[in-house]
């Protein structure tokens, strides 16, 4: 039986007072010593290799069908379902390691919501990102003529789109994307609703995958700095490095947006985290 709720008769659930749990430290140099965080590192650089050779092989793999036939390959819908579906899969594999954050906006909204220390969301991003420019070199490696025909699958804005648009469209699609991170792993959800199963992997996949749809025009679709700075690094081209600051920007201001409404909004009662960033070790 989840924490917080109590059974008072057969079939039937009342709620206690839930407490949220204390938050994280800003620094905690204890994290350093203690192999768990750096199993939990590894973890997310191998889960954000994976994520980036998968979908930018698929990216680069529709451009090539489409082509020589328009209506060749996934199409946007299959370029969704690749960047969904991964999330899907590798949040599922990693979220008991290193809390499958896979994403350097989400890393940093739980920061801000005080859900893991300053030193492991740094360590994360460097974790992630790395893992990133490894991915793709991978798809560059492989398929290296295709990958540079194709533009390496790099963010970048559409034509008869301005800046303000697209970083509007990477603020938005991130606010989505974190807002159902926050939602999906709430541990008040676990306690008052633990008679309804809630896979958390799932909803974040398909947050992934409707942005995905949404913005795929307009911008490709960042909302993870690991994915645009990993295709940057390859392709490295001035037109991609010009925009870039769109794929940093938007996603950290949009994951800052969500922990916000999500913590100090919906969460009333979680003001507390709003108090001094001192460490509480």
């Amino acid at each position: 039986m989840a924490k917080g709720v109590e059974v008072v008769e057969e079939g039937t659930f009342s709620a206690k007072d839930y407490e949220d749990p204390p938050p994280a430290p800003l620094m905690d140099p204890k994290e350093l010593g203690k192999w768990s965080f750096y199993r939990a590192l590894i973890a997310e650089f191998i889960a954000t290799l994976l994520f980036l050779y998968i979908t930018i092989l698929t990216v680069i793999g529709y451009k090539s069908q489409s082509a020589t036939d328009e209506c060749g390959g996934v199409g946007i819908l299959g370029i969704a379902w690749s960047f969904g579906g991964m999330i899907f899969v590798l949040v599922y594999c990693t979220a008991g390691i290193s809390g499958g954050h896979i994403n350097p906006a989400v890393t940093f909204g739980l920061f801000l919501a005080r859900k893991v220390s300053l030193i492991r969301a740094v360590m994360y991003m460097v974790a992630q990102c790395a893992g990133a420019v490894c991915g793709v070199g991978l798809v560059k490696l492989f398929q290296s003529s295709y990958y540079e025909r194709y533009k390496g699958g790099a963010n970048m804005l559409a034509p008869g789109y301005n800046k303000g648009t697209g970083l509007g469209a990477e603020i938005i699609g991130t606010f989505v994307l974190v807002y159902t991170v926050f939602s999906a792993t709430d541990p008040k959800r676990s306690a008052r609703d633990s008679h309804v199963p809630v896979l958390a992997p799932l909803p974040i996949g398909f947050a992934v995958f409707m942005v995905h749809l949404a913005t795929i025009p307009v911008t490709g679709t960042g909302i993870n700095p690991a994915r645009s700075f990993g295709a940057a690094v390859i392709y490295n081209k001035k037109a991609v490095w010009d925009e870039h600051w769109m794929f940093w920007v938007g996603p950290f201001v949009g994951a800052a947006i969500a922990a916000f409404y999500h913590q100090y909004i919906l969460r009333a009662g979680a003001f507390k985290a709003l108090g001094s960033f001192r460490s509480s070790s």
